[in-house]
């Protein structure tokens, strides 16, 4: 049955051999030459990130992951598991990200202090991950690890990039670091984690499928990597359940702030609510309306008790403006 399945994913005649796939994931087997590329290539992929970030732009950030290296050294950390070999993958995983996060630091210069984060969507989308990005990271490294392992589906490596976001997140951790914004920055390194084990134990599940495994060497186990992986993935797994409950529970209260805020404008002919966001513990109630407002007092009235108490309030009209409303409960 295993045999049927490898042959259906990756056929004998199109599978790399051993050889050929350590030699495209080692960066050290292309000597001088091949490591300058890598390290060139991650730090123009970060200041393409950064630069898209800080400008918000969804285009400029998906150029930064195609021409990104970084899943190359991870998928073979997937590989060096498999064969029970030290290839230094992880010493290039870590250099790199830590070098996208310095890049992030000191883009974070260019950011006035007065800068709300959030307002951001290159950012907001990247500091509160949930368990739906793993599962969409483990798909992602589960089709590159068959496009690595065969020779004539390369051309869905870009795409790969694409859907797996390794450098953005690292970018925006060195961003809100050097804001001072310490929880958004842990919340996209979460990300960053959680796409770094996905693309590990798929590559690993792949190529160990696919026949790459080796003998062990003497004296060599995996129980070292095994625990390591499990204890990242613990790490990953528990922010990212209470992340993913937490955006359940946020998208509840605008739901009900939502009602609220309509029975609060009934009073107004032709107003309503056009949508509700939340950024951090702030509602924005953004209403259509063609003459005035009801008292604001009473809006806050009615959500106390629907909305944590301390919540803050703001009302945004379709004639720009914009009124904070105050606290609720208080």
């Amino acid at each position: 049955m295993l045999t049927q399945v490898r042959e259906l994913l990756v056929p004998a005649v199109r599978r790399r051999t051993p050889t050929e796939l350590s030699a495209e994931l080692d960066l050290r087997s292309g000597g001088e030459a091949s490591l300058s590329a890598y390290w060139t290539m991650l730090v123009l992929s970060a200041v393409i990130a950064a630069a898209g970030v800080l400008a918000d732009s969804t285009a400029t950030v998906i150029g930064a992951m195609i021409i990104a290296p970084l899943s190359t050294p991870i998928m073979g950390m997937a590989l060096g598991l498999v064969n029970r070999t030290r290839t230094g993958a992880g010493a290039f995983v870590l250099g790199g990200a830590a070098a996208v996060v310095a890049v992030g630091l000191v883009a974070s210069l260019a950011v006035p202090r007065t800068y709300d984060l959030l307002s951001n969507s290159q950012i907001s989308g990247r500091t509160s991950p949930g368990l739906a990005d793993l599962i969409a990271a483990l798909a992602t490294g589960l089709a590159g690890a068959v496009a690595l392992a065969r020779r004539d589906v390369a051309a869905v490596l870009p795409g790969v990039a694409i859907a797996i976001s390794l450098v953005p997140p690292l970018v925006v951790a060195g961003v809100c670091l050097g804001d001072g914004a310490p929880v958004l920055a842990l919340g996209a390194m979460v990300l960053f984690l959680s796409n770094l084990l996905s693309l590990v134990l798929a590559g690993t599940f792949v190529f160990a499928a696919l026949g790459y495994l080796d003998a062990p060497p003497p004296g060599r186990t995996r129980t070292r990597a095994t625990l390591a992986l499990g204890g990242l993935g613990l790490l990953v797994l528990v922010p990212l359940t209470l992340s993913t409950a937490a955006n359940y529970l946020f998208a509840a209260w605008e739901n009900r702030v939502e009602q609220v805020a309509a029975e609060w404008l009934e009073a107004e002919p032709g107003a309503g609510v056009t949508s509700v966001r939340t950024e951090s513990r702030t509602f924005h109630i953004s209403v259509r309306t063609p003459s005035g407002l009801p008292p604001l007092q009473d809006l806050l009235a009615r959500l106390d008790g629907v909305v944590p108490g301390g919540s803050q309030v703001v009302v945004e009209t379709t004639q720009g403006r914009t009124i904070k409303a105050g606290s609720v409960g208080q």
